[in-house]
């Protein structure tokens, strides 16, 4: 599908066209804690009210949200005879925005987590989403996650898109100095991951080297909450996003997950934790390459991996990359050997399977005991 990117330029002037085109009437607006501090989209948002456009405000989520929040979304959706969601906030948001667009015209309540096992049926509700980190890119993509009795789940089709992405720089304006790290971490790693991934393509590598470029291009200014920085870390973080689409994530993220509950790191912190660990790690072991492309295009795929990041190869690229983790600041965790056992149990091996190197037990307790103290 193509999807439409709009920018907040001339007063949001795109996102009323947007509005007109798709006749939207009553929409329903997805939206996370970060709304209160978006001045600029909730004053635009109050003036469309005004011309008659209804909104049906949606927070009733939270972060790593829920089955039950979006079958509540889904409820308030039809009760309202809404016409078009609209997602406003981080990752969270959109996922949840994806799951309500994908399941409102299925049967039933979604009790029981009916929604989760029934077939979708494509629909073209209008969705517009806005992302408010330069993160996750999960306006670019066709998963979404939601938890059902505790178990993540992850859902996967081409209805998730947004046809419109709306872009506005001044969302970043007011993240915490953290939130900002981690989300452009979690952007910099989807980029990495998705260009070694045994399911890249040109495409997707292309869409790689844009965020990764974008990224180092954009990043001091982005710490300093430059306007045009933030503007440039937004499109890299979205290109980031694309490259997922295509290819999903790999070892990094699949480790990174336990990582985050036990030591409430935040997902790009623990994603940037292991991939400053990996990427070395792979140049020394491409011998153990199962990508059906083979070793030399591996070894190849690396070296032009390190001089996106600034290097001259993999192995200088590889030290560019555990520089930004250094001046970044972030804290390297420190676990028991409880927590060292968790941890490789707690591995997502469907991820690995994206990874080109392959990936033993003792090897993943092995390179834990080096992305942690």
């Amino acid at each position: 599908m193509e999807q439409t990117i709009i920018t907040a330029a001339e007063n949001y002037r795109a996102l009323d066209e947007w509005l007109a085109a798709k006749n939207v009437k009553n929409a329903l607006l997805v939206r996370d804690s970060s709304y209160p501090f978006l001045t600029g989209i909730r004053e635009k948002l109050l003036a469309v009210e005004a011309r008659g456009i209804r909104l049906i405000p949606f927070s009733d989520f939270q972060p790593n949200p829920l089955y039950e929040s979006v079958v509540e979304g889904v409820r308030v959706f039809r009760e309202h005879a809404c016409d078009a969601v609209l997602a406003i906030g981080g990752g969270s948001a959109i996922d949840v925005a994806k799951c309500i667009k994908l399941y409102s015209n299925l049967p039933g309540d979604g009790a029981d987590g009916s929604y989760l096992t029934a077939p979708i049926v494509e629909n073209r509700i209008p969705f517009l989403a806005m992302p408010t980190t330069a993160g996750t890119g999960s306006e670019a993509t066709r998963f979404a996650v939601v938890y059902y009795e505790g178990a993540k789940q992850s859902i996967a089709h081409i209805s998730c898109i947004p046809d419109c992405a709306l872009m506005d720089p001044g969302a970043l304006k007011t993240l915490p100095l953290y939130q900002k790290k981690a989300t452009m971490a979690d952007a910099l790693c989807h980029a990495i991951e998705s260009f070694w991934s045994v399911n890249s393509t040109e495409e997707s590598k292309g869409y790689s080297i844009r965020a990764i470029t974008g990224v180092l291009e954009h990043l001091d200014g982005y710490l300093l909450n430059d306007d045009q920085a933030n503007a440039g870390m937004l499109e890299a973080a979205h290109f980031a996003g694309k490259a997922i689409n295509i290819t999903q994530t790999t070892a990094g993220h699949a480790m990174c997950y336990k990582i985050t509950s036990l030591f409430r790191a935040a997902h790009g912190h623990a994603a940037l934790l292991c991939d400053r660990v990996l990427y070395p790690w792979m140049i020394d072991h491409t011998d153990l390459c199962i990508d059906p492309r083979g070793k030399a295009y591996l070894d190849g795929c690396l070296n032009e991996l390190g001089k996106a990041l600034g290097g001259t190869d993999a192995r200088t690229g590889a030290d560019q990359l555990r520089k930004i983790f250094e001046r970044l600041k972030l804290e390297i965790p420190e676990a028991t050997p409880a927590q060292y056992e968790e941890l490789k149990r707690g591995v997502n091996p469907v991820r690995l399977k994206n990874f080109p190197v392959a990936l033993e037990s003792d090897v993943i307790d092995a390179l834990y005991h080096q992305i942690l103290r």
